[in-house]
């Protein structure tokens, strides 16, 4: 048996003993049975005595290994994320230089339009030689804006190749069947639950997610609070994103939030966080069945009635 923690190197460690047959176990070093608390001394060779420990005791916190073509397409999704935070901090730099300079951009994504960049690099921006002293923030907008060009650029080659990865895939295309969905939410939660019979229940996957509340138990007290957080973040941050704008194109998705918010204001980020957990689970019991999206027969009720008949997705799951 083959014991090592997940890194950098994990996936190819893996597939390197599954060609050679090798069984081996990826330890989780964020696991509680792991965690290394008031010790004096922290060496590999104490590691790699507490992995064997663990694993002969059958307490080691082990990772579920995704294919190599899984881990491909997972890397390109987040590759895409931090390309568009790069884009996001060089508008804001572009931003700041002409807030500084008593300037302002038009609102939102006005400012970005081929037509007002054209506009206002042209007016504003030079080439850093040519710029003096008191005008080098010209020289900033100029090559922020070859900047900005250039990633653009880029984002439209990845997600046109995320696009061609979408169309063969049959779990994405099952998962745009769901009204509010769209398909950069729907590859990201197919590549991440990756094979859904890896789950026995809808309690698993919301864990999977962080998106299950925290537990404080001890004796007459039994609190819970705001939810784990544990799992991987890019999933559960596109999860709620989609679940802020689900309301507006699903009617299963309005009605849940506005059943849980009950009208109140300070009660709808709840609500939304509620909505993403429970969209999670249909993805996985529609990804584990094959089956494209039912609505519910409680959403299609008129108002006033009773929101208590069985879930069909659910139900089964």
């Amino acid at each position: 048996m083959t014991l090592f923690e997940v890194s950098t190197a994990a996936g190819w460690v893996y597939d390197l003993c599954c060609e050679l047959g090798l069984p081996c176990n990826v330890a989780n070093p964020l696991g509680e049975a792991w965690q290394w608390r008031k010790v004096k001394r922290k060496t590999d060779r104490d590691d790699a005595y507490k992995l064997i420990r663990l694993h002969l005791l059958g307490e080691l916190p082990t990772v579920h290994m995704v294919p190599l073509e899984s881990r491909q397409r997972r890397a390109l999704i987040t590759f895409r994320q931090r390309l568009i935070e790069r884009r996001t901090a060089i508008r804001n730099h572009i931003r700041a230089l002409f807030q500084a300079h008593g300037l302002n951009l038009p609102p939102g994504h006005k400012a970005w339009t081929d037509e007002a960049r054209t506009w206002w690099g042209t007016a504003y921006g030079q080439p850093l030689s040519a710029c003096g002293v008191d005008d080098l923030w010209r020289g900033e907008v100029q090559v922020e804006l070859v900047l900005l060009e250039s990633l653009e650029s880029q984002i439209k080659a990845v997600e046109k190749k995320l696009d061609s990865l979408a169309k063969a895939h049959a779990g994405v295309e099952l998962l745009k069947t769901i009204p509010g969905v769209g398909v950069r939410t729907a590859e990201v939660i197919a590549a991440y639950l990756d094979d859904p019979h890896r789950f026995r229940n809808a309690r698993q996957v919301s864990a999977y997610a962080g998106m299950v509340p925290r537990q404080f138990q001890s004796g007459t007290i039994d609190r819970k609070g705001r939810i784990t957080k544990r799992g991987p973040s890019y999933l559960r941050k596109i999860l709620v994103e989609c679940a802020w704008l689900m309301p507006r194109y699903n009617p299963w998705a309005a009605q849940l939030v506005e059943r849980i918010s009950r009208g109140q204001k300070r009660r709808r980020k709840p609500a939304v966080v509620a909505l993403a957990r429970k969209l999670l689970v249909r993805c996985w019991a529609m990804l584990r069945k094959r089956e494209p999206w039912k609505l519910p027969e409680s959403a299609a009720a008129p108002p006033g009635t009773p929101e208590h008949q069985p879930d069909p997705i659910l139900s089964n799951a």
